[in-house]
Order: structure tokens, then sequence, then C-alpha cells
């Protein structure tokens, strides 16, 4: 239920916006490169590849300041081999929010960071064939940091985005052994803004 009302409530934001004078709205989806870092230093596992779509909107605050609110959905996770030498693979499914602020560049160059939610859709361990639900195990919010930089080509609309996204929580729930794991991933991606201006 929170999640639903709190991507409602981050769509209801982008789409209250589009009749604003500067705003631009967009889709965007690319690649994710994930991993789960743990504080204890023995469990380390290996990055596993995936992916994101989502919608975005395009808030121009001056002539070089922006405000980007976005709602992606994004596989996460890590992958590992288990004592058995058996592939392994944590599937971490989330409805990331960022809100950015850019800093756009003449040229269509841009700078952006700011803070991300990220709400948990699904959980699940794979071992060879065998799928588990671990939902329960992990917290159902993630808070974290989203920084990169990113390009437009201003006739088109058309763009392509590099962020790393770092994660400030444990994502851990009903945990015995108190070890802290946070979120860590590379994202990159194409994006198209309609009616885009410059």
């Amino acid at each position: 239920m929170k999640l639903h009302l709190s991507v409602a409530l981050a769509a209801i934001l982008i789409a209250g916006t589009v009749s604003a004078q500067s705003v631009n709205v967009g889709i965007k989806g690319g690649l994710n490169v994930y991993n789960i870092n743990n504080d204890n230093g023995v469990s380390n596992y290996d990055t596993k590849p995936g992916f994101n779509l989502g919608v975005l909107g395009h808030i121009h605050l001056a002539r070089q300041i922006a405000l980007q609110p976005e709602v992606v959905f994004s596989t996460q996770g890590a992958k590992f081999k288990n004592q058995q030498g058996v592939d392994t693979k944590i599937n971490l499914n989330y409805v990331n929010v960022p809100v950015l602020v850019q800093y756009m560049f003449d040229n269509g160059f841009r700078l952006q960071a700011g803070p991300q939610v990220g709400f948990l859709a699904s959980a699940k361990r794979k071992t060879g064939s065998v799928e588990v639900n671990t939902k329960d195990n992990y917290k159902s919010i993630d808070f974290g940091l989203s920084a990169g930089v990113g390009y437009v080509h201003p006739p088109t609309g058309f763009g392509v985005d590099a962020r790393y996204n770092l994660g400030l929580s444990d994502i851990n729930d009903n945990n015995p052994t108190n070890i802290t794991s946070t979120n860590r991933g590379v994202q990159l991606g194409v994006f198209y803004l309609f009616n885009h201006k410059n």
C-alpha cells in the first residue's frame, strides 16, 4: 500500500507540472550494473546486470539550473557462488524515485546529483533452478544518493545518461547477523524529452 501511494504521489508530481512554461516530460531506459555491499568484509558479492525503465520530468528553475524528478523501475541485487559452488542470484526489484538537481551547460551536457528513495517491489533468491521469495528479509524502503552526467541533443530531445547510485540505508530486515548491507550500482541509459525546450 505504501509503495502504491508513494509511486502515485511521485507520478502526480511529475504530471502536475506539465502545464508549466519550462517543463518537459520524458521516458528513459537502460542498463544497470548493481551490487550489494556488506560491512563485514567477508560476504563479498559479484555485480549483477539488470535494467531500468521509467518516466521523468525536467523542470527549468533558471537558465542553467533544472530539477529532474523520476519514477524508475530498477532491477538490482547481486550474485555469488554458494558453499557448494552453485551460482546464486539475489534479485531485488525497486521502484526508485530520484530527485536530481542539474547544472546545464550550453552545449547540452549536464551535471546532476540528488537524493533517491527506493520502494522494494519484490525480492527473490535463485540458486540454480530453485527460486525462493525473500521479500520479508529486506526493508521496504531504501534511501540513497544519485550523481552523474548526461547529455541531451537540443534539436531532437534525445539524450544519454550515466550515474552512480549509492545506498545509504541498511536494506536488511529480520537480520540476526547484524550485517549492514547497502545497494550500490551504475546506471547507463538513454532518454527522450517530449517537446524539448532548450
